[in-house]
């Protein structure tokens, strides 16, 4: 793997971030601090750091790998495991009515890991500001960076928890233990929202080094974070409207990503998951990662080292994350080549006799099929860690064969030095049409989603067995603009929504913001249980599951000024 220019040893030698009493005055600790530097080349090497700290979660506080969070607690895939108390904080997130606020591992120390990140920027944003452009010349466009990288950290604490504290470089520790987190929605997303502007004002359409957001970044980031903010949500998380003016920002800002040219679609959905093909046409924003960059280990991702084959034997550990049945049913499809929108989870899909979508194969491991593109080493059941919990299926997407040279063990844990791509020019595609569909213009979305679905068509390359036929009969094909009503077009929508980014962790998240995760978990939980009696106690509440608890540690720290999420 080659070295990226962002992710890099100084990341981690430049400060040493020690732990302190409470992240929410988390300042580093170590050799230097943004009052001893003066130098541009010591003040860029902050702003290194803080490009480090949006990969600096973990396997048990994630701050970028959304597989526990958007995947496992959505339809797409169980926890997994060696049983239910096997990480079972995991296993309370899927059962929904398990989790308080009290769970120190995953919920607060998601929570904690993300203020780290949001510390850096603002250490970084400090230090920029010391200097002047005589001495610093592309001070503006740091600026715009570390705002990018301080608004994304914000952005995936709002998904995940909804009410919190924002603060900005200015706020000194005295100041942030004033912070609440009543914001309402509105403002905290407009908060949020002023860092990806200004990053649009002041970054460059092109950067000369990989891995550094630019312009066009900005502008798909924020208008993600207008899709999220158009539907708009009351106290208690029910979607009341979906503001009109804030889906038009949505196609302006897509759409000068679309026309820069700059982005199109991979020719196969499976560039976006293999190390080779990284940093391609479809990344418009990635965490970079590396190994063999003269460290120990690399600067690895390991946020996602459990999800391997535990029974295979280049892996041996430890088969979570393993995709749902109703998963892979929602990937048959009829004669038409559209899926089966209405009967797909009746019965447990028969992959031998029914058509399905290409997406499956580069999802989810199934028994005889290509793992991961090596046609030499079928996927095999004997590799399901807990066949009786959890069923046979496994994923797939972020992992990574033994034999890559992304891929690298580190004791028990596995980790690899491919890219985190957290903006994809399909996702603005998608995010593009659904504006459209909202607004009553599905005309025009029709051509977009057909665009993702053509793709998908085509991405049967890699999925060959050595014998040259495939597994299943293929069958995905555009849609018509016959029947292409506004309520058919937002089905469609949401379908591809789902198979294009399965088991990344949107799925959940997409739910929320449409204002149907209580009716379609529960839904699911009641069909599924009957498949995997796990699930027997699980049960989604609205106006409760849609977000996570305000760690209770962050509350009593704070003396109570933090407002506990509504049903927690």
């Amino acid at each position: 793997m080659k070295n990226k220019i962002i992710i890099t040893v100084l990341a981690s030698s430049l400060l040493a971030f020690s732990s302190c009493e409470n992240v929410l005055e988390y300042t580093p600790k170590g050799v230097l601090s943004s009052s001893d530097l003066t130098s541009a080349t010591a003040v860029d090497g902050l702003v290194t750091s803080a490009y480090a700290a949006i990969g600096n979660g973990d396997m048990i506080g994630p701050i970028y790998s959304m597989w526990a969070y958007g995947s496992v607690r959505s339809d797409d895939a169980y926890k997994g495991g060696g049983g239910t108390g096997d990480v079972g904080e995991i296993d309370a997130l899927e059962h929904y009515n398990l989790v308080t606020p009290t769970m120190g591992a995953f919920v607060t120390r998601t929570w904690q890991n993300l203020f780290k990140s949001i510390s850096r920027a603002n250490v970084a944003i400090r230090a920029v500001n010391n200097l002047d452009e005589t001495s610093f010349p592309i001070k503006k466009v740091r600026l715009g960076e570390l705002k990018f990288l301080r608004a994304h950290s914000y952005f995936t604490m709002k998904l995940l928890y909804k009410n919190i504290p924002i603060f900005d470089e200015t706020a000194s520790e005295e100041d942030i233990l004033k912070v609440s987190n009543t914001l309402s929605n509105d403002e905290s997303w407009n908060k949020i929202a002023a860092d990806f502007q200004f990053a649009i004002d002041n970054l460059p359409t092109n950067q000369a080094e990989m891995g550094r957001a630019n312009k066009y970044a900005a502008q798909a980031y924020l208008a993600k974070l207008r899709l999220f903010q158009a539907y708009e949500q009351d106290a208690t998380h029910k979607v009341t409207n979906i503001n009109k003016s804030r889906l038009q920002e949505v196609i302006t800002l897509t759409q000068s990503v679309i026309s820069s040219g700059k982005y199109r679609l991979s020719n196969d959905i499976g560039d976006n998951f293999l190390p080779e093909t990284e940093n391609g046409p479809e990344s418009i924003f990635a965490i970079q990662f590396t190994v063999n960059d003269g460290t120990t280990a690399g600067r690895m991702s390991y946020e996602d080292g459990l999800n391997y084959p535990h029974g295979a034997p280049q892996y041996g550990c430890c088969g979570f994350h393993a995709g749902s049945q109703n998963l892979v049913n929602a990937h048959t499809t009829d004669a038409n080549g559209w899926p089966n929108f209405d009967t797909f989870n009746e019965t447990n899909a028969d992959l031998s006799k029914q058509m399905v979508d290409p997406r499956l194969d580069h999802t989810v491991g199934i028994d005889g099929r290509v793992y991961k593109y090596d046609n030499t080493k079928l996927f095999s059941n004997s590799w399901v860690r807990d066949p009786g919990v959890y069923g046979n299926f496994h994923t797939m997407r972020f992992q990574q064969l033994a034999s890559s040279g992304s891929y690298f063990k580190l004791g028990p844990f596995m980790g690899t030095a491919k890219n985190y791509d957290i903006l994809r020019f399909d996702d603005i595609l998608l995010i593009q049409a659904e504006a459209y569909i909202q607004l009553g213009e599905q005309d025009k979305a029709l051509s977009l989603i057909n665009q993702v679905r053509e793709r998908a068509a085509k991405s049967t390359g890699r999925l060959k067995k050595s014998d040259g036929s495939f597994s299943s009969t293929y069958n995905v094909k555009p849609y018509s603009s016959i029947g292409w009503t506004k309520d058919f077009a937002f089905k469609a929508l949401q379908w591809e929504r789902r198979l294009e980014f399965a088991t990344e962790g949107p799925r959940f998240f997409d739910l929320v913001r449409w204002g149907i995760a209580e009716s379609t978990l529960n839904k699911y939980i009641e069909k599924e249980k009957s498949r995997r009696t796990f699930l027997a106690t699980a049960k989604f509440t609205a106006g409760r599951d849609e977000y996570l608890p305000i760690p209770q540690a962050e509350i009593t720290f704070t003396n109570g000024l933090y407002k506990q999420n509504p049903g927690y």
